[in-house]
């Protein structure tokens, strides 16, 4: 066959019994509007309440707004396909996907140092911290962060454009994901992979290594606190962060640790389905669970549009 530039895919998804594709449906369905509606939820506390109107809530809805658009890039396609039996996308709509995934998994990255920051800012310079984290330095973070990762992901986007593949190939995937494509690909990928290992050092490496440092000062200064219930009111306002943070960083090692151009086994889909869809869906929950805040926020709303109907 002959390469070609614009070839057409087929997302080959979770599973090719029928059975089992209407069995994955009526899970993923129901999760995907979870998912939905606890982001929106929590960002329409968020917004709703001047209380939550600090640092640590901005970022919180700056991360429930990615995760929304996280799980609506990735759950419509793989619900299709699973739907209709039909997994084919053209190329030109598998790179867009693959922006997009890229754009809003580098922002998750990027968000949870960010956070990371802040709470180290909050516990470690408590009196410092309302001159340390101002609403003009939150906006320059969070836009900062929000160009970084568009830049990073169109780059790898246009240079991944070049790249010439048989037609109707099938991907081992639900998504269009770019080690997927490295593997299928008839063209010399290894600028291509050059890139994408630079792109994950500099981003994804630099963000962990924000967050452990942070973690670091934070645990060091808890130790500090005489008294054990300043210990665990200390602590209480990172555990969430840090089971998103584990559960995130989690699965993405699990689904990337490995040579781009190596080809994709079922463990790294399970795992794909779990940061690309499971994490963003739980990450609502596992903030609101424990936060008095945000659960008086959203009692005060539901009572509102109770009173309302």
């Amino acid at each position: 066959m002959n390469c070609s530039q614009a070839p057409g895919f087929i997302l080959l998804g979770l599973a090719s019994d029928p059975e089992k594709q209407q069995l994955f449906f009526s899970i993923f369905l129901p999760l995907y509007l979870l998912g939905l509606l606890g982001n929106l939820l929590l960002l329409l506390a968020i917004g709703a309440d001047v209380h939550l109107h600090t640092p640590m809530y901005f970022f919180l809805s700056q991360l429930s707004l990615v995760d929304l658009c996280f799980i609506t890039t990735t759950a419509p396609k793989m619900l299709e396909a699973l739907w209709t039996g039909d997994g084919s996308i053209s190329f030109s709509g598998c790179l867009t996907q693959l922006c997009l995934i890229a754009v809003f998994a580098d922002m998750d990255n990027l968000l949870l140092a960010v956070m990371a920051i802040d709470r180290y800012a909050a516990i470690c310079h408590p009196l410092q911290y309302p001159l340390l984290m101002t609403p003009w330095r939150c906006g320059v973070l969070a836009c900062g962060s929000w160009g970084v990762a568009h830049c990073a992901s169109l780059l790898y986007t246009l240079f991944l454009s070049q790249l010439s593949f048989h037609p109707n190939q099938e991907i081992p995937h639900f998504f269009c994901d770019s080690r997927p494509l490295l593997w299928l690909s008839c063209s010399d990928t290894f600028f291509n992979e050059f890139l994408m290992i630079a792109l994950s050092a500099v981003l994804g490496i630099s963000a962990l290594l924000c967050i452990v440092s942070s973690y670091g000062c934070i645990f060091y200064a808890v130790a500090r606190v005489p008294s054990a219930q300043g210990k665990r009111k200390a602590l209480a306002t990172c555990s969430s962060h840090l089971s998103v943070v584990l559960l995130f960083y989690s699965t993405v090692f699990a689904t990337y640790l490995k040579p781009p151009s190596s080809s994709h086994s079922s463990g790294e889909v399970v795992a794909a389905v779990m940061y690309t869809l499971v994490t963003p869906t739980l990450n609502p929950f596992i903030y609101s669970l424990r936060n008095k805040d945000v659960q008086s926020s959203l009692r005060r709303i539901l009572n509102i549009e109770k009173s309302q109907d």
